[in-house]
């Protein structure tokens, strides 16, 4: 079946209640299903009308917007193929993409998405219409229409073409942090089988009362695959715009579920610590109290037990004292929060399970149309990537590679037989390139990216991952990237939370004038080399890192050190930070 069918079960079940809501001159509005349902169909049948057919790829290249997830559930509903692109991609990473999934059509969010695919519509004869998303975005007539004005003569009814499971639904370009992003190749039932093992999994109840906000890029199978579960489910879903609004954003909306990737948690983890430790006495003896009832009564509901009613009492006195406080600045209600991307520390997640928010550790690629394990709501395991779902097969192959098979697979690499060869087994397992092991209960654990395994000169095998989750697991480290392969200790480039450093060197009464004299000052490099020390003071002497470099900017997607989920492209970084790197380990 098309996954868009739920759209009309949901207009038919509640047909006047909200299904999206969106910023609108900046006010929160919201569509009901019964709308919602109309908007899709018109829009639909403009892209009919202008001659997309089962089959066509159309591709959106925008910020999240409720425009977004309209033009996406249209293309669908006439069997054509989405073709999301980050609205972080320069115009030579949208070039590729726009001509290697040969679009006809594409759906642009602001002025610099809009110019940049006018140039290339220049140079590609084969792109021949623009919509524009917003009316405040400046078009040239040829080749280019408004949205609003694309689908206003539009017809309200839409007959939604019929899918098999085989048939494409998406082609998700990988940002990769190696080599030349690739099409992926999801079906419709990749989709459909995927909530569906969600549903089962969880077993949420009253699904249909929850409200998420689209958050992450929805250009991201996390993201993507969670709104459409979300909206399956009948939950309203708003979408947020501008990330850097995140803040206020979670004020006004009060999500009680939301997807996140683990930095957002690492924030707000290092930010409370840092308060505490700033703290009194005895708010620091409060909040210590609170942790210790929090993370029994977190521990108790993770083993399916009874939280008895003194340790419930107790509870509702550190909710009201310290948990409800920090759970109002992220809006109050968020209950569900899934995370993937990268791992985490259990610390992390210990964290928000003792103040009563489930953050749900999954993992999953985008090969595997996102989850293939998660924290089930008991019995997980902290530091782990929790348990299968649905109908996935999950074995550990040579060098603990896992190896996976189940509906959630892609079909291939889209136009790539031979690298679609190189990801599968001969027997048809999907190759993820992960390390990892079970444990006896059934949770997966991830030891790392093969590829990023290092060795040092020493001989000592060293997994950057958890040491980097460590340094940004603090309230002074943003990022952080560990340099050890064939080197004879471990370094590290930090790029500092500057707000953060720069109240510190105000205590310090170090005078401001630039990031790049302050991070040279040798204060700053004691303080952070002190910090470090405090940090790895668990870790065995050949993981620590011995020296470090402070870097004055973060590394960005714009510039490809970054993936837009925020994972470090080794290779980029390491290439273009090579003097800086190799200065390290001159003396």
């Amino acid at each position: 079946m098309n996954i868009v069918n739920f759209i009309a079960e949901n207009a038919r079940k509640f047909p006047l209640k909200p299904a999206i809501g969106f910023k609108k001159q900046n006010e929160w509005s919201e569509l009901n299903w019964r709308d919602f349902q109309v908007m899709v169909a018109k829009t639909a049948g403009a892209l009919q009308s202008v001659g997309v057919c089962e089959g066509d790829t159309v591709g959106i290249y925008s910020d999240n917007s409720a425009e977004w997830i309209v033009f996406d559930l249209a293309v669908l509903s006439l069997g054509a193929v989405t073709v999301p692109i980050y609205s972080t991609n320069t115009e030579q990473q949208a070039e590729y993409i726009i001509k290697d999934s040969e679009l006809k059509i594409i759906l642009v969010g602001d002025q610099q998405q809009y110019d940049a695919v006018y140039r290339i519509s220049e140079r590609l004869d084969a792109l021949q219409l623009i919509v524009a998303s917003k009316k405040k975005i400046w078009i040239k007539p040829e080749k280019s229409v408004f949205l609003e004005d694309f689908i206003k003569d539009s017809s309200e009814q839409i007959t939604v073409c019929e899918r098999s499971d085989e048939d494409l639904a998406t082609l998700i370009y990988t940002s990769g942090t190696t080599g030349v992003p690739k099409g992926v190749m999801l079906t419709h039932g990749n989709f459909h089988k995927c909530i569906e093992a969600h549903f089962e999994f969880f077993k949420f109840k009253n699904f249909q009362d929850q409200t998420s906000m689209a958050f992450l890029p929805l250009s991201h199978v996390f993201e993507r695959s969670w709104t459409l579960l979300s909206l399956y489910g009948g939950a309203k879903v708003y979408f947020l715009e501008n990330t850097k609004l995140i803040a206020s954003a979670l004020q006004e909306v009060r999500p009680t579920m939301m997807c996140a990737v683990p930095r957002f948690y690492q924030k707000i983890y290092a930010a409370v610590n840092e308060m505490v430790k700033e703290g009194s006495p005895l708010k620091r003896k409060i909040f210590n109290w609170s942790l210790q009832v929090g993370t029994q009564v977190s521990n108790l509901r993770s083993n399916a037990q009874e939280v008895p009613l003194p340790v419930r009492l107790k509870f509702a006195i550190a909710d009201k004292l310290v948990f409800g406080k920090i759970k109002m600045k992220m809006g109050g209600k968020l209950w569900f929060m899934p995370c993937g991307g990268a791992s985490l520390s259990p610390e992390v997640t210990q964290f928000f399970d003792a103040m009563g928010i489930h953050i749900t550790v999954g993992y999953g690629l985008t090969e595997t149309t996102a989850t293939l394990t998660a924290f089930p709501f008991t019995g997980y395991e902290h530091g782990s990537a929790g348990k299968v779902l649905g109908d996935t097969q999950i074995k550990i192959g040579a060098n603990d590679e896992i190896l996976a098979k189940g509906s959630g697979i892609m079909k291939g690499y889209y136009k790539k037989p031979q690298e679609t060869q190189e990801v599968f087994t001969a027997d048809g397992w999907f190759r993820t390139g992960d390390a990892g092991r079970f444990d006896e209960q059934g949770n997966l654990f991830i030891t790392d990216r093969i590829k990023d395994l290092m060795k040092t000169s020493n001989g000592k095998y060293i997994t950057p991952q958890p040491i980097e989750n460590l340094l940004s697991n603090d309230q002074y480290i943003t990022q952080a990237m560990v340099v050890a392969e064939g080197r004879p200790f471990v370094s590290a480039l930090i790029i500092p939370n500057f707000d953060a450093l720069r109240e510190q060197i105000a205590k310090m009464n170090i005078h401001f004038t630039s990031w790049e004299d302050i991070l040279n000052s040798e204060s700053v490099k004691d303080f952070y080399h002190q910090k470090l020390e405090q940090i790895q003071k668990s870790l065995p002497g050949f993981e620590k890192v011995k020296k470090f470099t402070l870097m004055p900017f973060e590394f960005e997607v714009s510039t490809g050190e970054i993936t837009p989920t925020l994972k470090v492209k080794r290779n980029v970084v390491l290439k273009k930070y090579e003097e800086l790197i190799e200065r390290m380990y001159a003396h």
